[in-house]
């Protein structure tokens, strides 16, 4: 019994594909993954940010906006980082630039 154990043990495992395998061809599938992850996810995502972050730093008085939680106004007064936005007569609030989700008169000018 001990003879069969020995026997077996001493035959090895087999090579899995008949000897030795290309590193290249195996990480092949995973590159391609990565360029079609780059130019359908992260590319057009890195391009939107890039439009977002011009429109913000381009804000300027008198622009009419609409911030990401709804509230339409006018900008009357720019300080850094914080927009003084009337929203209606007498009305003023501040708000954050991140928060300007889009400026009005601009796309309308675009149209």
């Amino acid at each position: 019994m001990f003879d069969l154990i020995t026997s077996a043990h001493a035959m090895g495992a087999p090579p899995a594909d008949g000897g030795s395998a290309n590193p290249i061809a195996s990480l092949l599938p995973f590159a391609i993954m990565f360029v079609v992850l780059y130019l359908l996810i992260l590319r057009p995502q890195m391009k939107k940010q890039k439009e977002q972050q011009r429109m913000i730093d381009e804000l300027e008085k008198g622009d009419q906006i609409v911030t990401s939680g709804g509230i339409h106004g006018i900008i009357q007064n720019i300080k850094d980082d914080v927009l003084v936005v009337k929203i209606a007569e007498n009305v003023k609030i501040e708000v954050s630039r991140a928060a300007v989700s889009r400026v009005k008169n601009k796309d309308d000018d675009a149209k």
